[in-house]
């Protein structure tokens, strides 16, 4: 079962793969309520970015194995699902190039004035470079920080390392030093980072530890030309601290793809006119080329719990 409201498209990717004998079913309707009649005759769940909650959990009395479409697990309770025993999974790595380049996008839209230029444009106006909202700025040569230097983290700078940037990264452990000049990049911490980096892209996991990171004092501490890239989640930046520092030009520009509340609201102030902010609907990670062998890989690992097998290390997550 694929919790999240899905087109017929998407259906269409993922019923090859359906193993025979089980049946492929998935949400039509938003809300907690529908979702936990949905999950309670179900062995097998599959979530992108709907919340598998407590309720939900307790009501699904056959579950075996709730698994992640992507890479955070956030938006599971894994602390109930490993007190039923059921099992919870990911596919590690699979996003780690789509969101990648989906942050070098978004990096380009505010560092360039692209997506604040179409949207102009597409208003019926032609203002040219006088119409652009701030200062805009190569990519090339920048000195970029990266927060999070897991697979997509590693993955970025990859791409980063064909502009020639100056790569300083920050994750709760430093990297061997091959490891490190291979991906030409330099262990700094935070400060050393907000003070240094003309791009900072977060792409660490929220955690008790990064919830609220990004705050006014960590914006105080950036270059007024810092432009902020999120593709991790919305809970590492205070939205409020955000559009302070976006109002008030204590950083150039940011690009957010994910947010505090998702959907986010209509009436969010994220969606006011602030001319310096990038936003889209949390859609880094998708990427048609990535599609099938994510979806096998989600049906190797229910097969797998079916037969009473083991889950591969690397996405077992409970």
């Amino acid at each position: 079962m694929l919790l999240d409201n899905t087109s017929e498209q998407r259906v269409s990717q993922f019923l090859p793969f359906v193993p025979p004998g089980m049946t492929f079913t998935y949400g039509i309707e938003e809300g907690e309520d529908y979702r936990t009649r949905l999950i309670a005759d179900a062995d097998y769940a599959i979530t992108g970015q709907v919340a598998v909650t407590k309720r939900m959990l307790q009501a699904a009395t056959r579950l075996k194995l709730v698994h992640k479409s992507g890479v955070g697990v956030d938006n599971i309770d894994i602390d109930t699902a490993r007190d039923l025993g059921i099992r919870v999974a990911r596919t590690t790595g699979s996003n780690a190039v789509p969101v990648a380049e989906f942050a070098l996008g978004l990096a380009l839209s505010a560092m360039r004035g692209i997506a604040h230029g179409n949207s102009v444009l597409k208003g019926g106006e032609w203002r040219g470079p006088a119409g652009l909202p701030n200062k805009t700025f190569l990519i090339s040569g920048k000195t970029v920080g990266i927060i999070g230097f897991g697979a997509i983290g590693q993955a970025f700078a990859r791409i980063l390392n064909g502009f020639g940037c100056s790569i300083l990264y920050n994750q709760r452990s430093r990297l061997p030093a091959e490891r490190e000049r291979e991906l030409n990049a330099t262990y700094a911490s935070l400060d050393e980072i907000y003070a240094g980096a003309d791009l900072i892209s977060l792409n660490c996991p929220l955690t008790p530890q990064t919830k609220n990171m990004i705050d006014r004092q960590a914006f105080e501490k950036m270059k007024r030309t810092a432009v902020l890239v999120n593709v991790a989640r919305g809970g590492i930046v205070v939205e409020e601290d955000l559009i302070w520092a976006l109002k008030s030009r204590t950083i150039t520009a940011a690009a957010v793809d994910v947010f505090e509340q998702e959907p986010l609201p209509s009436r969010s102030p994220l969606l006011e006119n602030i001319d310096n902010l990038v936003v889209t609907p949390h859609i880094a990670a998708i990427a048609s080329d990535t599609a099938r062998p994510t979806i096998a890989r989600i049906f190797r690992n229910i097969l797998a719990v079916s037969r009473g097998e083991a889950l591969p290390e690397s996405d077992l997550v409970a």
